[in-house]
């Protein structure tokens, strides 16, 4: 980043702005052009997902900002795979508008999770509220040693 130099010091709020995509080959992000690549999944590859552990359930919760619940899909595969998938399509551009920046990503996402083996996988229930997707796994009751009490003889 380059600073302007007044008298002795360094002007930080100068108008020199730092842009990190000068060097690319495409457009940099003070360009009016906009390019759409495909295969981004920026901010999805890093969907974010808590796992808590609780006496009863495990529970999953996952940001998904501006998905509908028909956008997500969530699945038990074989051996206790816990799948958390969804895509974000582009939205449809106008060519009468002009973009000046676009930042919000889109793409497909796809989190695993191996279950343990103390889970009801017959009974996970799945809800979204307000962006924010929660995956609720009970856990099998342990089972209480069954003690007998042996007298000793003598």
């Amino acid at each position: 980043m380059s600073l302007t130099r007044r008298g002795n010091f360094f002007d930080a709020f100068s108008l020199d702005v730092w842009d990190p995509f000068k060097d690319f080959p495409f457009p940099s992000s003070s360009s009016s052009l906009i390019y759409h690549f495909p295969n981004e999944t920026s901010a999805f590859v890093n969907t974010r997902v808590d796992w808590q552990e609780t006496p009863e359930p495990h529970v999953f919760k996952a940001d998904l900002p501006g998905l509908r619940k028909e956008e997500v899909k969530v699945q038990i595969e074989d051996d206790r795979v816990l799948q958390i998938s969804g895509e974000r399509k582009i939205e449809k551009e106008d060519k009468n508008d002009t973009w000046h920046r676009v930042e919000r990503s889109s793409g497909k996402f796809s989190r695993r999770f191996r279950l343990p083996e103390n889970v009801k996988i017959d009974q996970v229930k799945a809800s979204m509220e307000n962006g924010v997707l929660s995956v609720t796994v009970p856990k099998v009751e342990a089972k209480k040693a069954n003690v007998k009490a042996i007298e000793i003889c003598g």
